[in-house]
């Protein structure tokens, strides 16, 4: 299981959707594709934007279909992250 530390490529504070998108492309979609599971950890991470985590995971879903969410794994989350986290996931699961 492969872990993307995210506090080294995004800072404190993610919030940049260019990132995000290069992180899903480059870093998530290779492995959930092949059906392995993926931990993003957002350790050091104070804050997300809802825009951020969107550009990380939604376009994830929207390939791999809901059942990917089973792949995703998201360590060290604040509670203001993790709720963001959801907010994306949902909305996401209700689009299918």
């Amino acid at each position: 299981m492969k872990t993307i530390s995210l506090a080294s490529l995004v800072g404190s504070f993610a919030e940049n959707k260019d990132v995000a998108r290069d992180i899903r492309l480059k870093d998530i979609l290779p492995i959930v594709s092949k059906g392995k599971e993926i931990i993003i950890d957002f350790d050091g991470i104070n804050g997300a934007t809802q825009s951020f985590i969107h550009a990380l995971i939604s376009d994830v879903i929207r390939q791999e279909g809901v059942e990917v969410i089973e792949k995703l794994h998201f360590k060290n989350c604040n509670l203001t992250v993790r709720r963001i986290i959801s907010i994306v996931i949902d909305y996401m699961q209700e689009s299918f």
